[in-house]
């Protein structure tokens, strides 16, 4: 009993020790006095005695109630995240915006143009999406492109890591020689090092910020070699040998799914094709499918029957290495 109550005393004495340190931790913060501090070196003296506050806000959107009101909704971090990742210029309030005056008017033009709100709210729901469909496709292309740029950041930083230079003066190059994104993307990660972020932490940020697999290897190499210890250079080396392996098997895969994706885009556009068809030779025929109830429940099943099928085709020729 007495042992069980002294085990009991010391795991009660360990989590108060371990819980007051990182309050501590937390309400001090040397990561921000350490910004502050260079920053107090640089400012001239007429600032000396004025608070620096430079941790970023979040700006959402340039109308204020707006702002607020998307910074008190959980989910606009993620939206937020994706503008980061496609490089747009405009805040998340502008896309907004714009969503909901392309919904509002679609909308309106499905209800001028059929009196049927069936119509106008499928319309409506498509047109306002559509800014986010650009903002994954932009992206999506952004994300491809810093891909393609990484194993030659990785080959320049081993080099730079050979030749004697610091792991930042690697990073420095990537950011000097390498175009956008990768090169932009590097020089966030280096300016939020030489304001005092920790290496490690500096490139979780990195990692937040951009969507792509090969690069969260990377950062777990380098943050394991810091704690461990090892050649840096090569292991990099190595990472970049292996996702130009990877990108030329993809290639190869690419080629051998050519015709299932021929194949997939011939059996969508065939009822198309058959309809336009049918409208031109025999319009009564088609007409009846447009005016009759029965006919445009069959339109819409067979339109959802295509939408599964598309997912499904998409899926089996889509492989992932």
């Amino acid at each position: 009993m007495d042992l069980l109550i002294g085990i009991g005393i010391f795991i009660l004495t360990l989590t108060l020790i371990e819980g007051g340190y990182f309050v501590l931790r937390r309400i001090r913060n040397p990561e921000k006095r350490e910004v502050l501090r260079r920053l107090r070196g640089l400012s001239s003296t007429q600032y000396e005695n004025e608070i620096i506050d430079i941790m970023r806000k979040s700006l959402l959107s340039e109308v204020p109630w707006l702002n607020r009101a998307l910074l008190s909704i959980r989910w606009t971090d993620k939206l937020n995240r994706l503008l980061e990742q496609a490089d747009t210029q405009s805040t998340l309030g502008v896309f907004m915006l714009l969503s909901v005056v392309l919904a509002f008017a679609g909308f309106l033009i499905g209800s001028w143009l059929t009196s049927s709100p069936q119509l106008s709210i499928p319309l409506a729901f498509f047109l306002g999406i559509t800014p986010f469909f650009y903002i994954l496709v932009k992206k999506r292309r952004r994300m491809e492109k810093f891909q393609r740029q990484l194993p030659d950041a990785l080959d320049l930083i081993a080099r730079a890591l050979k030749a004697g230079h610091a792991f930042t003066g690697g990073l420095r190059m990537v950011a000097e020689e390498l175009g956008d994104p990768i090169g932009r993307e590097f020089e966030k990660t280096l300016n939020e090092i030489n304001f005092g972020v920790g290496i490690p932490e500096a490139l979780r940020n990195l990692a937040n910020r951009v969507d792509c697999p090969d690069l969260k290897f990377f950062i777990t190499s380098v943050i394991i070699q810091r704690e461990t210890g090892g050649n840096l250079a090569e292991i990099l080396s190595k990472i970049g040998y292996l996702i130009r392996e990877r990108f030329k098997l993809q290639s190869r895969v690419r080629v051998l799914s050519s015709e299932g994706k021929l194949s997939a885009f011939i059996l969508i556009a065939i009822p198309f094709i058959i309809a336009l068809a049918l409208s031109v030779l025999n319009p009564a025929y088609v007409r009846t499918l447009l005016t009759d109830p029965m006919g445009k429940v069959l339109i819409g099943f067979a339109l959802f029957m295509m939408i599964i099928g598309i997912f499904v085709m998409k899926r089996m020729i889509q492989i992932k290495v």
